[in-house]
């Protein structure tokens, strides 16, 4: 398993669209992914889990994964996040 720190920097945060697009990039690997915030880990291809952790911008959260793909799957979300969601 492997983990990455990221940035909230989107306007809006992890809110209905942006979190639906995470949602989607994340079913996009074949690994394990959680979002973790304030000792609380919820399936990252899950969307009722993503909004219920309510990540605002300027938040930072946790990725985990495992898998074979693991490494891709952080960096590809890592990279999703850092863009800003095109906002």
């Amino acid at each position: 398993m492997k983990s990455r720190e990221v940035v909230i920097t989107n306007a809006s945060g992890l809110h209905a669209r942006p979190a639906t697009f995470f949602i989607q990039k994340a079913n996009c690997y074949k690994s394990s992914i959680w979002v973790e915030k304030d000792d609380r880990k919820v399936n990252a291809k899950s969307l009722l889990g993503v909004l219920s952790l309510g990540i605002a911008k300027g938040m930072t959260v946790t990725l985990h994964a495992d898998g074979q793909d693991e490494d891709s799957a952080l960096e590809g979300l890592a990279t999703l996040i850092n863009s800003g969601f095109a906002e």
